[in-house]
């Protein structure tokens, strides 16, 4: 994977939903199409679900290394933010000082 640290970071804080009732309905479900199905199809309707749920958690990661660099980015567009006001604010005492020097030399 392109982002191994922001995925290691995901296993270590992400938490996924318990969803009792939509894993209890899931269940169902599958007894059901065992019930019915043959062989080959329910190999097959097996598949797909491990081919959604792969669709899924990649989502889920994408979505939290998507949030992080979003994070990230403004974390940073603020810090800038805060260097030059810093900055400015340090012209601006200085531009006081000078000012107030000049004041009382009169």
């Amino acid at each position: 994977m392109k982002y191994k640290l922001l995925k290691d970071l995901y296993d270590c804080f992400y938490t996924p939903p318990e969803l009792p009732a939509q894993k209890q309905e899931i269940d169902e479900c599958h007894q059901a199409l065992s019930e019915v199905l043959g062989k080959p199809e329910r190999r097959l309707v097996l598949q797909i679900i491990d081919a959604k749920d792969r669709i899924a958690e990649d989502t889920s990661i994408d979505s939290f290394i998507s949030g992080f660099v979003l994070a990230w980015k403004l974390f940073m567009e603020l810090n800038y933010y805060e260097d030059e006001r810093s900055v400015s604010c340090r012209t601006a005492m200085e531009l006081r000082a000078r000012f107030a020097s000049k004041e009382e030399e009169k």
